[in-house]
């Protein structure tokens, strides 16, 4: 099928949704300057089912699992770097990568606790080059000191200690991609600790994470080089009855020690939503990270789609103005699809829902609110859902040179079989 628009077709499309929004006091071109510099942090793991290049053949364990076996998995860097150019090169935007601490790029296995900031040389090249950002995570999982389900709450004191130097050379090596890349990395903190059945002590495993993380961040580090976040769960894989580090450490964490608190929209409840935290969190928090994602029945990281779920954080972070206090990053990993596709089809739904919160008329709806017409603030956010939003979008898109509408799968499509289908 053919779903080619011509540039003639996409601007006069556009102009009639300027009008339509400038109705509602919305300045489209606005918002779209707005989107336009907003940067998503696209994840590594998606590539290769967060298999890594430490030792890709020992496969998954501390509370990660990837489901599916779709051909063409990215099996080495070059590989995966390549899979990520042309993901990009079909996103509107500048964008950064976060990396995991599992992707290092050294000839021989490197233990954790001696990760440098030479291993990840190629990968600020990389990102010199083409101009992204870059972000970091610790690797707190896939390894023989983390089989048991514990790492920095872990009762032996060596084994602690190992992951505490881990983390601290991680925070290092972010602040090596700051400093080349002259923008601040964001460094991710997650641990699979847990029971699988209830505990009979809750306490001692969070006094132990608390004096290892206090281990960890000793060192201070600009801010301008390296910002650390915290990233909470409800429950995990082997973690059913019991996270050490659930929201409510993690919260008093972050507001104590003014490190960020990472919302994983898969982490909590399926019946709950990230997004009415956002206003109170940044209330006592500095900053927020985001790992956006799609939570079908359990933080099982389903490809993003545009719901209301995802409409209603874009939403709180734009009614909040806290563009400048919300990192955006994403978190999900399907192996069961092309792994491109699910980069580029997450990222742009991503934007989509911000796009959608920036063309909201938000002086109106106050207005309403505080006027207490209840009844004209329902009707609005619903006659919204009508607007010609995707215009804008293909207008966007049309602007930034990348693929408008359905055309990006037409150069999936072809990667896969130029490239993707040649890989054992």
């Amino acid at each position: 099928m053919n779903f080619q628009l011509s540039d003639a077709q996409i601007q006069a499309a556009y102009t009639l949704a300027e009008e339509r929004y400038a109705a509602f006091g919305v300045d489209a071109a606005a918002a779209l300057a707005v989107l336009v510099d907003v940067p998503i942090s696209l994840h590594c793991w998606q590539g290769d089912d967060v298999l890594g290049f430490e030792d890709p053949e020992r496969g998954l364990s501390g509370g990660i699992m990837a489901t599916g076996n779709y051909p063409g998995k990215a099996s080495n860097i070059d590989e995966l770097r390549a899979d990520l150019d042309k993901a990009y090169s079909l996103i509107p935007g500048r964008h950064r990568l976060a990396l995991h601490g599992s992707y290092l790029d050294s000839p021989s296995r490197i233990p954790r606790d001696e990760l440098l900031p030479q291993h990840f040389a190629s990968w600020v090249d990389w990102a010199k080059a083409q101009d992204h950002g870059l972000d970091f995570n610790q690797t707190l999982f896939s390894h023989e000191l983390a089989d048991d389900g514990f790492t920095l709450a872990h009762q032996d004191a060596g084994i602690r200690q190992f992951w505490i130097d881990h983390c601290i050379a991680c925070r290092d090596i972010g602040a090596y991609f700051g400093a080349e890349l002259g923008e601040a990395c964001i460094t991710n903190l997650w641990i699979p600790d847990g029971y699988k059945d209830s505990p009979a002590d809750r306490l001692a495993p969070r006094q132990r994470l608390l004096a290892a993380l206090d281990a960890i961040y000793a060192k201070d580090i600009d801010p301008a080089l390296n910002r650390d976040s915290v990233e909470c769960k409800l429950f995990g894989l082997g973690s059913e009855s019991y996270v050490v580090g659930s929201h409510e450490f993690y919260l008093g964490y972050a507001a104590t020690r003014g490190v960020l608190l990472c919302l994983d929209a898969g982490h909590f409840h399926p019946t709950e939503t990230i997004a009415d935290k956002l206003s109170s969190v940044l209330l006592y928090v500095p900053e927020v990270l985001l790992h956006v994602s799609r939570g079908v029945r359990w933080d099982s990281d389903h490809v993003v789609t545009l719901t209301d779920d995802l409409q209603a954080i874009m939403q709180e972070i734009v009614r909040c103005d806290a563009l400048e206090n919300v990192h955006i990053g994403l978190d999900f990993f399907d192996a069961s699809i092309n792994r491109i596709g699910a980069w580029t089809i997450g990222t742009r739904n991503a934007l989509r829902g911000l796009l959608m919160a920036l063309l909201e008329p938000r002086s109106l709806l106050r207005q309403y609110e505080n006027a207490g017409d209840f009844t004209g603030r329902l009707g609005l956010l619903e006659e919204l859902k009508g607007l010609p939003f995707g215009a804008v979008w293909d207008y966007h898109c049309a602007q930034q040179g990348v693929p408008v509408g359905m055309d990006f799968m037409r150069e999936i499509r072809d990667y896969e079989r130029t490239t993707l289908s040649k890989r054992n």
